[in-house]
């Protein structure tokens, strides 16, 4: 058996230990390895760091239009796509806001959400001055169920779907929140919400309503979509009135 020819601490030099009989191959295997596994780990920091800030500033740089119905006050910025997804929306409540007696927006939601993510953005609309119809403020006890959300339907500008898990959970069964949709699809003015979720999953449950283009919470706080959706039907006395 090959005897290490290196000193109590050990070789003094590579060369020394490729030359030593016991040492010499695995020496270099192990400097190989760790040499590679270094190597590996700073190139995988590097290349996940670095999209990381790419998407951070791309996401940013994109957002950076005021479409025509902002106020001159308004720090709401949209990407192109948002301006684009929202402009037919707007018209739809310009061409309504002389019709008295109705409401801003519907919100459609899943029963789950009714004590969470919509009673939020229903109270973050409520503060931004937008009349909102929402199934847990405005059904009554003892009130049937579908009629009044036919007749909140009837009553309101536009609708807004937030997309939620427990949503796309619930659309399958074909329950109240599935009826809500199909009216709001047909009267082709909604905006979708997308909050704790993404477009991909909406897609395998309702590629309709994943064709239209609309607000996510992945890129902006709830807040902010709130204010975004505050602009979006907020009219001038002026521009309600008829001529």
């Amino acid at each position: 058996m090959s005897r290490c020819t290196a000193p109590v601490r050990g070789h003094r030099s590579a060369a020394a230990a490729e030359a030593c009989p016991a040492c010499g191959g695995r020496s270099g295997r192990y400097s190989g390895y760790s040499g590679y596994r270094v190597s590996s780990y700073s190139s995988y920091s590097s290349s996940t760091s670095g999209s990381g800030i790419s998407r951070s500033i791309g996401g940013s740089s994109s957002r950076n239009v005021r479409p025509r119905w902002s106020g001159a006050g308004s720090v709401q910025l949209y990407t192109p796509e948002e301006v684009r997804a929202l402009t037919p929306i707007r018209e739809a409540v310009e061409k309504r806001a002389s019709v008295p007696g109705i409401r801003d927006v519907f919100l459609c939601h899943a029963w789950d959400d009714r004590q969470g993510a919509a009673k939020q953005l229903s109270e973050l609309l409520l503060a931004s001055g937008v009349s909102v119809w929402f199934s847990e403020n405005d059904i009554g006890l003892g009130e049937p169920f579908l009629r009044a959300i036919d007749k909140g339907l009837a009553k309101t500008r536009i609708g807004i779907v937030l997309v939620t898990p427990a949503l796309l959970k619930r659309l399958p069964a074909a329950g109240v929140a599935d009826k809500e949709l199909s009216v709001l699809l047909a009267r082709d003015q909604l905006v979708p919400i997308v909050h704790n979720t993404t477009y991909d999953a909406l897609r395998d449950v309702s590629p309709m309503l994943a064709s239209r283009n609309g607000l996510d919470t992945s890129e902006e706080p709830m807040a902010d979509v709130a204010a975004k959706l505050a602009e979006l039907v907020r009219v001038p006395v002026s521009a309600g009135r008829c001529g």
